[in-house]
């Protein structure tokens, strides 16, 4: 029988694109789950490293980028710095589910309590990149949200499109504050089109 490192090992997902992380033991944790070329920008580290961005832009061209950053502020302030330093190729938005606790090798939590990359579950990355369709070579067009989605159902555009927002990341595990291009990211990422609609009929259900 196999031993629990060795399933993972052989169990590792072929991932075409680079993905990018924030730090050694982000990456370390994630090349037990993908087989793909994995680039950390140690932190804030990013924002004055000219070679680590050259090199990031450089891998946007040529296979295009996964990020996949910590699901706190910080974590969301450097994958907004990449987006903006990235004007060619494509990027792919993955987020991790916003998980209280602690890692392991740290004495205290993190400033807002939340799990990073290296804290998650090998089988929660793994179901992070399975549907994301990344596998399948991007989903069907017709099977993702759009903004226009997004307006016709109240949640841009509308006085109250910020409570409902509020309540969808509420209602899927979604880290509260993202913007609402990103909220879709992750959706298009991270969350079935049906449970979607699902979480969107039971929003709508308990509005008086």
């Amino acid at each position: 029988m196999y031993g629990v490192k060795e399933l993972k090992i052989m169990d590792k997902l072929k991932i075409r694109q680079t993905i990018i992380v924030e730090g050694k033991y982000d990456k370390i944790k994630l090349s037990a789950v993908v087989d793909a070329v994995i680039i950390c920008t140690n932190g804030f580290g990013i924002f004055n490293d000219q070679n680590k961005a050259d090199l990031i832009r450089h891998y946007a061209s040529n296979t295009g980028i996964i990020i996949l950053t910590d699901s706190d502020h910080a974590g969301m302030k450097i994958r907004n710095h990449i987006k903006s330093i990235v004007s060619d190729g494509k990027i792919v938005n993955l987020y991790i589910p916003e998980i209280f606790g602690k890692e392991k090798r740290k004495s205290i939590a993190s400033k807002e309590g939340k799990l990073g990359v290296e804290g998650i579950d090998v089988d929660v990355l793994r179901n992070v990149f399975e549907k994301s369709g990344i596998l399948e070579n991007d989903l069907p067009e017709e099977n993702y949200i759009t903004a226009n989605e997004f307006y016709q159902l109240g949640l841009s555009g509308k006085p109250f499109s910020s409570c409902m927002r509020k309540q969808i990341c509420k209602k899927l595990s979604i880290p509260v504050g993202l913007s609402t291009k990103s909220l879709i990211d992750y959706i298009n990422s991270f969350v079935d089109r049906s449970a979607f609609y699902k979480v969107i009929s039971e929003i709508l259900s308990d509005t008086p």
